[in-house]
């Protein structure tokens, strides 16, 4: 046995007990599934290139790779459905996004699986090695294996930039692992589609980078225990990823160390020295990666160049930004969290939040913890001396009462992490929460200027909360003094409303006795009463949520019978166009509303001798409602900014009411209202429904 058939062998058996350890440690799920499947792969893989190695006939080695190449099939797959879930929170949406791209990848190589029983054309031992041709199915399969190494290393490198602090630690040894397995087998992949072959050879720098990847992986297992966290990657295009710009590299420097080799021997001792190159650039990449390595640098540039420890203009600019671009709580503390922990070296920092309705303090943000994961919280009863205390403090030097459940929510990761330290947010008078350090990279301690830092930061940081809040509040004042303002209406109307009421009452005893008063009577007490009702509806819409009760209705009768609102006034023309329609899943009460309150605004738009069409239709699942008016029409800038703002209206003795309404029972609907209007020329509102409502 040869020492590459030996290394292959070895290989095999590490990347076996990895899939094993994976399936014993982890609960079973797609994550846990696709690693031990491609790990399983990548050991059966290893199997055949170490029997090719030991094979001394050009038939056997064409069996044993064909053997591989049918085994390599089927990596593309799983390995690119594993690189979307892997420590993604959302990984259900990348999946659904990119479902057509691993149905593809699964079942090409079912497809070529018959072409591949003779992947190779020709097989023939040269002066240096074996050299194998392919075939074109082989071709076909060497591309579809290089295109998703690239795509697996794009999506691990998105999650990797994704994860801040603690999260990167736990995953990056075992992102990096993977990362030089795939990164080999770019190159690989690249050498056979240039050539439409490849040398034996290159099945070392495969099983060579399987090797380290594997000891990388190993060393994640015993570091966090394949601990995967759930990071929120951007739905940004991949094309912002530096994979492609490190492939190019890794190209280049592979490609000149061929030509070294070469003048410095051939390539008989070339997998020595891309192996040698290959573990170099992984030492390197650990080395570039390694937070105590950028600490000890800054450290280095600080004590012998003179350099300033912190920037404070780009720590300002940075957290001014911060808190410009966070336009709630959630995502103001988010970007702290992770902009706190890049700046002191700490890799755990933790929101934690005062809700006054509850006295208690509540889980914001973290980089070392989801909120999934965070059910801990903080009762009044330890909460009344900690909002006395302004000034930064270390946790672990607390003896108080309030410092034991601190600890509790707050604990480290490493034993060798440092103290962690608290930072009060306090905007004036108000305690708005705290913020947590720890695991500090190297536990070194922080100093009087950092102390210092850190209280700038918190008031920074509870100033834009408190500015967060204040601006909630105002914006629920307004909303009460603008139902204060159209109550007021309400109450004018319903005033009217009265004075007619009691007009006629005051009249009924003297014409009681005359039939056509009565009829009059009747008929005026209907329409106030209606009226009243239609008040009291725009109200509650105004109140509370619209809640809607779709039953089965015909749209064709609802327009027919809200048509009857405009009977009596002979000087506008009605043109009535309704085509058959099906039946229709709405609450017929507040359609039938909308479609009355549309009319009416045609009616008072066209004024005498004016013109209303009203059609109906569908197509495509949808029914159609137009209303088509040659009035005086509306301004483009009218219909932006205020058409369907409530109290906002052309007519002297309108409220302004009746469009955001009808806008409001639409959307209910899952529907739209679309609006043309030019002055002078008139108006056409379009009403879409879908024909089938699904109503929560």
């Amino acid at each position: 046995m040869n020492w590459s058939s030996a290394l292959a062998f070895a290989t095999s058996s590490f990347c076996i007990a990895l899939a094993i350890a994976v399936l014993i440690r982890k609960r079973v799920s797609i994550v846990s599934g696709c690693f031990s499947a491609g790990m399983l792969l990548f050991g059966l893989e290893s199997v055949f290139t170490g029997l090719s190695f030991e094979a001394a006939f050009a038939e056997q080695v064409a069996f044993w790779q064909t053997l591989a190449l049918v085994t390599k099939s089927l990596l593309p797959g799983t390995w690119l459905c594993f690189s979307l879930t892997y420590s993604r929170g959302n990984y259900r949406e990348f999946l659904a996004r990119w479902r057509f791209l691993l149905i593809a990848a699964f079942l090409l190589p079912v497809f070529l699986l018959p072409a591949l029983q003779a992947p190779f054309t020709n097989v023939q031992l040269t002066t240096e090695d074996w050299w194998l041709e392919f075939s074109q199915a082989a071709k076909i399969l060497n591309a579809l294996i290089l295109v998703s190494s690239i795509m697996v290393l794009m999506n691990l490198e998105r999650t990797f930039r994704s994860a801040v602090g603690m999260m990167r630690w736990r995953i990056k040894f075992f992102v990096l692992g993977l990362g030089v397995i795939f990164g080999a087998r770019i190159y690989t992949g690249t050498e056979g589609l240039l050539f439409s072959g490849q040398s034996l050879a290159l099945a070392g720098v495969e099983t060579g980078a399987l090797l380290i990847g594997c000891t990388l992986m190993a060393i994640a297992y015993f570091r966090s225990d394949f601990g995967d966290v759930d990071v929120y990657p951007s739905r940004a295009a991949l094309h912002t990823s530096l994979t492609v710009v490190a492939a190019g590299g890794y190209l280049f420097v592979v490609g000149v160390l061929a030509q070294v080799v070469a003048r410095m021997g051939g390539s008989g001792n070339f997998q020595i020295y891309a192996f040698l190159v290959l573990l170099a650039i992984v030492l390197l990449a650990v080395v570039l990666l390694s937070d105590r390595f950028r600490q000890n640098v800054q450290h280095l540039l600080s004590r012998h160049f003179s350099r300033p420890r912190y920037d404070s203009r780009q720590i300002w600019s940075h957290f001014t930004q911060c808190i410009s671009i966070g336009h709630d709580e959630t995502t103001l503390c988010a970007a702290t969290v992770k902009l706190i922990s890049s700046t002191f070296n700490a890799l755990s920092v933790t929101i934690w939040l005062y809700d006054e309705s509850k006295d208690s303090l509540m889980f914001a943000a973290s980089t070392s913890k989801s909120q999934s994961d965070t059910t801990q919280s903080i009762s009044s009863s330890n909460l009344t001396a900690l909002r006395k205390v302004s000034e930064v403090f270390n946790l672990e030097e607390s003896k108080q009462d309030w410092a034991k459940p601190l600890k509790q929510i707050s604990f480290s990761q490493f034993r060798e992490g440092g103290d962690r330290i608290c930072i009060p947010l306090l905007a004036g008078d108000r305690w708005l929460g705290l913020a947590i350090l720890a695991d500090r990279v190297s536990g070194v301690g922080y100093t009087f200027e950092e102390y210092d830092l850190l209280k700038c930061i918190g008031d920074q940081i509870a100033a834009g909360l408190l500015n967060l809040r204040l601006a909630d509040e105002l914006m629920i004042g307004k909303e009460r003094e603008a139902f204060q303002n159209i109550s007021a209406f309400f109450i004018h109307d319903l005033k009217n409303t009265a004075s007619t009421l009691n007009l006629m009452l005051q009249n009924l005893p003297v014409h009681f006795d005359d039939p056509a008063f009565r009829k009059d009577a009747l008929q005026g007490i209907g329409k106030t009463a209606g009226r009243i009702n239609q008040l009291i509806e725009r109200l509650s819409a105004l109140r509370h949520k619209l809640e809607i009760k779709p039953t089965d209705c015909d749209l064709n009768q609802l327009v027919s019978e809200a048509l009857e609102t405009l009977n009596g006034v002979s000087e506008v023309e009605l043109v009535k166009e309704l085509t058959p329609l099906p039946k229709l899943h709405a609450d017929r009460e507040q359609l039938q509303s909308v479609i009355v309150n549309v009319l009416l605004n045609a009616r008072d738009a066209v004024g005498p001798k004016g013109q209303v069409t009203v059609r109906t239709a569908h197509h495509d699942g949808w029914a159609a409602l137009s209303v088509v008016d040659n009035g005086c029409g509306m301004s483009s800038g009218f219909l932006r900014d205020s058409l369907f703002r409530p109290f906002q209206t052309t007519k002297k003795k309108g409220l302004g009411i009746g469009m955001f309404q009808s806008k409001i029972i639409v959307e209910a609907h899952r529907g739209t209202i679309q609006v043309q209007s030019e002055p002078g020329i008139g108006t056409t509102f379009r009403i879409m429904l879908p024909l089938k409502l699904d109503v929560v």
